[in-house]
């Protein structure tokens, strides 16, 4: 049963949708096209401060530039586009003045279009935070590089093919919440001993067991050209949170901007990629909220600067080159999108916790309260004045035979990997901090065991938020899969 928030969605896709002439055998004659760009979106004036920290991050250059990259796909009865942009995190308001705009100028209606942010924590704000404002110049400047990704990628639409795979690396992703022996729970920012679980404990006899599970694969789309099967893009999906050891004082794409970079030498080692169209590599976030690079059991020996992202980076896009030597291509696969709204309530504090963190805001010596207290004090009070419910803009995409589902949270692994073991097609894998940013999404079983991603403030949904999510997900699913 489709919810009535979505009918109108669905109404309107069917309305679009014009079934491709066939012959026949049932082939469709309509021809499938692919195009890709990228759009620098480096900042143009420094200094700028960094997201993804609870102090204030000066940056005065790049080490590597930021980019939006875009893909296309045509089947000739619907046109879809995905932009994936080097940020920590974007906020829905840019994303959509960025789907209008883009509308306008390629023609791709705006719920056909998803957009996410890699979730690099060495890139610019695009919101407003505790310790941080977002420049609104950078905003615009980020949105004008999205829009000009697409509009470039519609321009390089191409007669393609398009095929799609998965790869294993199970290497560098580890669980970054641990249940933990005696003595190895810590007082959070409220003053509590309640939590169960601890993210990102000291190595040791203290750890006792990771409290969820990894997501190892990477599921890829690959296209390419008829004419000469020359690679037009590849868009691949990793759960793997950040890897970081990126030098203070710069920007930078972290791992997702060096994949591109090397899935782009591995398919290219002559260097010749100066052909049109040209080939864009991308690499979107999973449901990494919980997951991170840290080897908690068998500590690495501490690595130079980007050492990590280059290691990370090489394995995944060698994984990644070695599958597509299997992938089977088509010259044509329906393509599908639908999305929904769906309102959840926001967690309210009780008096005593309003109360608390008024005492802690008034506290002049921070040395006398809890480590990060008035961070979480000011979260607090925020979500006192919260009116009460948020929008959550979901989407799915359906390419052939592959479902792309979409969250605007910090998503944990566990729920992604639960989408792809009851969705009704043949490969799916989950884009987050897609079309949005509401904080982190653990199930309601993290929810009880506590620790960071589950505090008020760093989680700001229901209990019962993954619950509702996965079920309305699972709902689009059934629909664009239904012949």
């Amino acid at each position: 049963m489709i919810p009535r928030t979505i009918l109108w969605t669905l109404a309107f896709a069917v309305s679009a949708a014009i079934c491709p002439t066939v012959h026949g055998d049932d082939e469709p004659v309509s021809v499938f096209r692919a195009g890709a760009a990228v759009a620098d979106i480096t900042p143009q004036k420094w200094p700028v401060f960094l997201v993804g920290s609870f102090s204030r991050r000066p940056a005065t250059h790049a080490w590597d530039p930021l980019s939006a990259r875009a893909l296309v796909l045509d089947n000739g009865s619907r046109r879809i586009g995905f932009v994936v942009v080097d940020s920590c995190f974007c906020p829905r308001s840019l994303f959509d003045e960025a789907r209008q705009r883009a509308e306008k100028v390629t023609g791709i209606k705006a719920d056909h279009l998803l957009m996410s942010a890699t979730h690099t924590h060495s890139a610019p704000a695009s919101k407003n935070g505790i310790v941080y404002e977002a420049d609104p110049d950078y905003v615009e400047h980020m949105i004008r590089g999205i829009v000009s990704a697409l509009h470039q990628a519609t321009a390089n639409l191409a007669p393609a093919e398009i095929g799609s795979g998965t790869a294993q690396v199970p290497e560098e992703v580890f669980n970054r919440r641990w249940f933990m022996n005696a003595g190895g729970i810590v007082a959070n920012p409220f003053g509590e001993l309640s939590d169960q679980a601890r993210m990102n404990p000291p190595r040791g006899k203290l750890l006792n067991r990771p409290a969820g599970p990894t997501d190892p694969e990477v599921c890829f789309l690959s296209v390419r050209t008829v004419e000469d099967q020359r690679p037009i893009a590849l868009l691949a999906n990793y759960s793997l949170h950040y890897v970081g050891g990126v030098p203070t004082g710069g920007v930078s794409a972290d791992y997702f901007g060096e994949f591109a970079r090397q899935i782009t030498q591995r398919l290219f080692p002559d260097g010749r990629v100066d052909a049109l169209p040209p080939f864009v590599g991308i690499l979107s976030n999973g449901t990494s909220g919980d997951v991170n690079n840290i080897n908690f059991t068998n500590p690495r020996p501490r690595a130079k600067p980007f050492e990590r992202i280059r290691t990370v980076a090489s394995r995944v896009a060698d994984r990644v080159h070695e599958a597509l030597k299997t992938v089977k291509y088509r010259t044509w696969v329906t393509l599908e999108s639908v999305q929904s709204d769906l309102t959840l309530e926001v967690r309210k504090p009780t008096d005593a916790q309003v109360a608390r963190a008024m005492c802690f805001l008034a506290e002049d010596d921070e040395s006398k309260l809890p480590r990060r207290a008035k961070a979480y004090a000011q979260w607090t009070i925020m979500l006192h004045e919260h009116p009460g419910t948020e929008d959550l803009l979901l989407q799915v995409v359906r390419v052939g035979d592959v479902g792309i589902t979409s969250i605007p949270c910090e998503v944990f692994a566990e729920i992604g990997l639960s989408l792809k073991e009851k969705s009704p097609l043949k490969t799916t894998f989950t884009i987050e901090l897609a079309n949005g940013h509401n904080r982190y999404l653990p199930t309601p079983r993290q929810h009880d065991l506590g620790g960071y991603e589950t505090w008020m403030g760093t989680n700001i949904m229901e209990k019962e938020a993954s619950v509702k999510i996965e079920a309305r997900l699972l709902e689009l699913l059934n629909y664009v899969a239904a012949p």
